[in-house]
């Protein structure tokens, strides 16, 4: 009796063990640039501007269906301006957003963001932080996002609030400049992202 009393004993550890060694493996989720999309919206005290830019590349980790890491990168020559309808003015406005009083997508023709945590809230509703690096400078931000994954296909919806003072853009800013008056531009812009990935 004793004998088979330690053999199942032993069985058992040997199956606890292998369920923490070999446990399900993380889940490679490859971004689909397509169907990905980020708006953007910059306000000045006379009104705003609105426009788009594509995601470039993307990858995310999931285990159990719950995200633990991942990055995507943001092409940002692709960046356009939507509220503008005539040519002229939209190429005069899209310019100076590319030039270097703004991003200076030449010399940074991308930007990045890197999960460094995510965390359940309730239902689909999580906070994400992570690292977004713009102009070659990097810091934190923090948001809540809806966050669906069915096991095949996951979809992640955020605005993000983002400083651009924090990564040098202080054109026009009221915390560099005075006298500004009507002619001030926000700190703070907002990109509202959707983000798509598949399972690979």
């Amino acid at each position: 009796m004793q004998s088979i009393l330690k053999t199942t004993a032993m069985m058992l550890v040997a199956v606890t063990l292998f369920s923490f060694t070999y446990g399900p493996a993380p889940v490679k989720f490859k971004v689909d640039e397509k169907a990905s999309t980020i708006g953007w919206v910059g306000k000045k005290v006379t009104g705003q501007h609105t426009g788009n830019v594509q995601i470039a590349s993307g990858e995310l980790t999931v285990e159990k269906k719950a995200i633990k890491g991942g990055s995507f990168e943001i092409d940002m020559t692709s960046m356009t301006v939507t509220d503008i309808t005539d040519p002229n003015g939209n190429a005069r406005l899209l310019g100076h957003l590319k030039n270097d009083d703004f991003f200076g997508v030449e010399k940074f023709p991308k930007a990045n963001f890197a999960i460094t945590s995510v965390t359940a809230v309730k239902g689909d509703e999580y906070t994400v932080k992570g690292n977004l690096t713009i102009k070659g400078i990097t810091n934190p931000v923090e948001f809540p996002a809806t966050i669906k994954n069915d096991g095949k296909k996951l979809t992640a919806t955020a605005k993000i609030v983002v400083d651009r003072t924090k990564y040098d853009i202080k054109y026009r800013s009221t915390n560099f400049f005075e006298n500004l008056g009507d002619k001030a531009i926000s700190d703070n812009f907002e990109l509202d992202v959707t983000l798509v990935a598949a399972a690979q």
